[in-house]
C-alpha cells in the first residue's frame, strides 16, 4: 500500500478573473498594403481583419504580460502573493532560457510561484488552462495565472502576401482558482504532427545567417490550414460540448481562436449554433495573436457587455503543430 497522502486540492476549478493588454499602436490594412500587392477589400474578405496592434520597443512580452496579469488579478479579487503558479504560453519570447514566466512571477510580486513557459502555438491558452485546472484540483496551487502573449510582429514577413496581414501583438491573462462546482469542462486536445509543415518558422534559429537570410518568420500553407480548421476543428468543438454534457443550445458564448473570420463563420454553421449564442469576432480589430487571442476576446466580450459573468462559453484554440484544445468554461 502506498504511504503517499492523498492530495488536498479543490474539488473543481474555475476562471475567476480576466485581463488583457493591446499595444498602443493600431495598424490599419493600409500600412500592410505598403509592402504587399493586395487591397483592403481582399484582406477583409479573406480574413475579416481591419486593424491589428503592433508593440513598440517597451511593450515586450514580459511587459504586456504584466499589464494583462495585473488586470486579471484585480478582477479575481486576490493579491499577487496568493498566486501559486504562472503559466505563460508564447512562441515569441526569443530567449530559450530562463522562462519569461519567472520574470513575470517576480515582477508581479508572487511569493516564489512555480513559473514556466509552454509552446503550443494558437492552442496554448487551452493547454495552459488545462494545466492550471490540474494544479488546483491536485492541490499544488490555490490560484494559477495563465497568460497567452505574443509579439508576432517580430515574426512577420511583411513581403509575404499570404501572412503579412494576419498577425498582431498582445497579451491576455486569466486567474484560475478553486470552485465548489464544475466550471471548466474536460479538455479535448491533441496534435497532428504529420501536418507540422503547414505552419512553421521559415528558418531555425541555429541555421539563421543574418548575412544571407531574412529574419525568421512564420509561414503557412493557407488553404491546407483553412481546410483543416474548418473541417476538423468543428468536430473537436463538438467533442468538447459532448464531454461537458451540453448541447449547442446550452451555450451562451462561443470564443474560438481568432485566426480568420471565415473559419469562425464556418464553425458556427457546422456546429449549428443558435442565434442567441454570442460569437467572439475580436479578429476584426486585433488580428491573429496566437496564444493571446482567446483571453483577449474573452476580456473584450465581458468589457463590452456582449457576455456576462456566469455565461457558459465554448473555447477552442488550434494552430502550429498542428495542435488543438477545446473546453467549456463558465465565464468569470
Amino acid at each position: 500500500m502506498s504511504k503517499i497522502k492523498p492530495s488536498k486540492g479543490a474539488p473543481y476549478a474555475r476562471i475567476l478573473g480576466v485581463g488583457g493588454y493591446r499595444p498602443t499602436r493600431v495598424v490599419p490594412n493600409e500600412v500592410i498594403l505598403e509592402t504587399i500587392d493586395s487591397s483592403d477589400e481582399w484582406i477583409r474578405s479573406r480574413s475579416g481583419i481591419q486593424t491589428r496592434h503592433w508593440a513598440n520597443d517597451e511593450e515586450t512580452v514580459a511587459a504586456m504580460s504584466i499589464e494583462a496579469s495585473g488586470k486579471a488579478i484585480a478582477d479575481a479579487g486576490i493579491s499577487a502573493e496568493q498566486i501559486g503558479g504562472v503559466i505563460v504560453s508564447t512562441v515569441s519570447h526569443f530567449k530559450q532560457t530562463p522562462a519569461v514566466a519567472t520574470e513575470i512571477a517576480d515582477k508581479l510580486g508572487t511569493n516564489k510561484a512555480a513559473a514556466f513557459d509552454i509552446s503550443a502555438g494558437c492552442a496554448g491558452f487551452g493547454y495552459g488552462l488545462t494545466l492550471a485546472k490540474g494544479m488546483i484540483v491536485e492541490g499544488s496551487a490555490e490560484y494559477v495565472l495563465v497568460i497567452g502573449v505574443e509579439r508576432l510582429s517580430d515574426l512577420t514577413d511583411l513581403e509575404d502576401r499570404a501572412t503579412a496581414f494576419l498577425f498582431g501583438d498582445g497579451a491576455g491573462a486569466v486567474v484560475v482558482g478553486p470552485s465548489a462546482e464544475p466550471a471548466i469542462g474536460p479538455t479535448v486536445w491533441g496534435s497532428e504532427g504529420d501536418k507540422s509543415e503547414t505552419i512553421k518558422q521559415t528558418v531555425a534559429w541555429n541555421e539563421y545567417d543574418s548575412s544571407t537570410d531574412k529574419f525568421p518568420a512564420i509561414t503557412q500553407e493557407g488553404q491546407a490550414v483553412f481546410r483543416w480548421a474548418v473541417f476538423e476543428m468543428a468536430k473537436v468543438a463538438q467533442q468538447a460540448l459532448d464531454a461537458a454534457g451540453i448541447t449547442p443550445s446550452d451555450l451562451d458564448v462561443f470564443i474560438p481562436h481568432q485566426a480568420n473570420e471565415r473559419i469562425i463563420d464556418s464553425m458556427v454553421k457546422t456546429l449549428k449554433l443558435p442565434e442567441h449564442v454570442t460569437v467572439a469576432r475580436d479578429v476584426r480589430t486585433t488580428g491573429n495573436t496566437s496564444a493571446a487571442s482567446i483571453p483577449l476576446a474573452m476580456e473584450r466580450l465581458l468589457a463590452t457587455g456582449e457576455a456576462k459573468s456566469g455565461d457558459t462559453a465554448l473555447v477552442i484554440g488550434f494552430g502550429a503543430g498542428l495542435v488543438y484544445a477545446a473546453t467549456v468554461v463558465t465565464l468569470p
